[in-house]
């Protein structure tokens, strides 16, 4: 049953009048008749009592009116949610991050939520290597990623840069040193990290081609962990350097430049190009595409490792 006789009997009904309706409606009277035959044929019942001079409903178009004001509620119910969708006064936002790109959105999920306080934002928690299927198969809207995906089907902008920095205690032998070479890592005791990343291959290539042994003997679950111990003086680590800005700021841990070793991260907002974005996922992009982006610390001294694919793990270089 199509809804538009419908809305041609409940017209019908109020007027109390073919002609009147077909005003109302814009619509010529043999055309309103017609659509309320159609209905009443639909329904197997007759509706309307065209006996009389007066237009009198049968009990069964009693029934259907009653009906028809409520999809004509409903109607303006479904108009006014759309206008708000549109207009971001409701909705709701999913996107997956992980640990530590999900840092990264905290700027612009607390702009966008000062502009549209009524979508329901949810950041999701996913493994970095699985957000482009996910975005794919619809499990997310938008995705925030330290890699290019390399795929058609996705878009990606670079939101923010971030750089692996090593980290060590204010005990370290090397906590008053700026610098340090690759080849004084040699004995170190690495806090590995036992989530895939993007960087293993760039990290241990570089080692590899400076022949220093990496030394990963205790892996961690989450960036916060290893900080812990590296802050503990149990070892030191390479983590993004936006998960530990705070830390280095109170001087609970240090950061010490690897002269061989500078890897960039490159943060990417990721999205399907061949399926339409909500309202809300619309909005968000406007805001990161308003507010410039960020770099974490100076890279301007040593020339930075490409990443090369999507790589694999290292426990050295935290990326859940």
């Amino acid at each position: 049953m199509e809804l538009y006789p419908l809305k041609v009997f409940l017209t019908v009904a109020t007027e109390r009048s073919f002609s009147r309706a077909g005003e109302k409606l814009l619509r010529t009277q043999p055309a309103i008749s017609i659509a309320i035959q159609r209905l009443e044929s639909d329904l197997k019942e007759k509706l309307i009592d065209r006996s009389g001079r007066e237009l009198l409903l049968t009990d069964a178009g009693r029934v259907v009116l009653e009906y028809a004001r409520r999809f004509q509620n409903l109607e303006s119910d479904l108009d006014n949610a759309l206008r708000e969708l549109r207009d971001n006064y409701s909705g709701r936002l999913t996107i997956g991050a992980n640990e530590s790109t999900s840092l990264d959105l905290i700027q612009y999920i607390e702009r966008y939520r000062r502009l549209y306080p009524k979508v329901k934002v949810q950041v999701r928690r996913s493994l970095s290597s699985k957000i482009p299927s996910n975005l794919l198969d619809g499990e997310l809207e938008l995705g925030v990623i330290s890699y290019d995906p390399g795929d058609e089907h996705l878009i990606s902008e670079v939101i923010n840069t971030d750089r692996l920095t090593l980290i060590v205690s204010p005990q370290h032998r090397f906590a008053d040193r700026k610098e340090v070479s690759i080849t004084e890592l040699d004995m170190e005791t690495f806090i590995a990290h036992n989530v895939l990343s993007p960087y293993r291959e760039v990290v241990l290539r570089e080692f590899q081609r400076y022949k220093v042994p990496l030394n990963m003997d205790v892996e961690m679950p989450t960036v916060e962990t290893i900080r812990r111990l590296v802050q503990h003086n149990e070892g030191v680590a390479f983590v993004p350097r936006m998960c530990v800005e705070q830390e280095l700021g109170q001087g609970l841990i240090r950061e010490v430049r690897v002269k061989e070793l500078n890897v960039e991260r490159k943060i990417r907002l990721v999205y399907p190009s061949r399926r339409a974005l909500s309202h809300a996922a619309k909005a968000f992009l406007e805001v990161v595409r308003s507010m410039p982006s960020t770099s974490a610390g100076d890279t301007s001294k040593t020339p930075s490792l490409a990443i090369a694919g999507n790589g694999s793990a290292i426990a050295a270089a935290p990326e859940s």
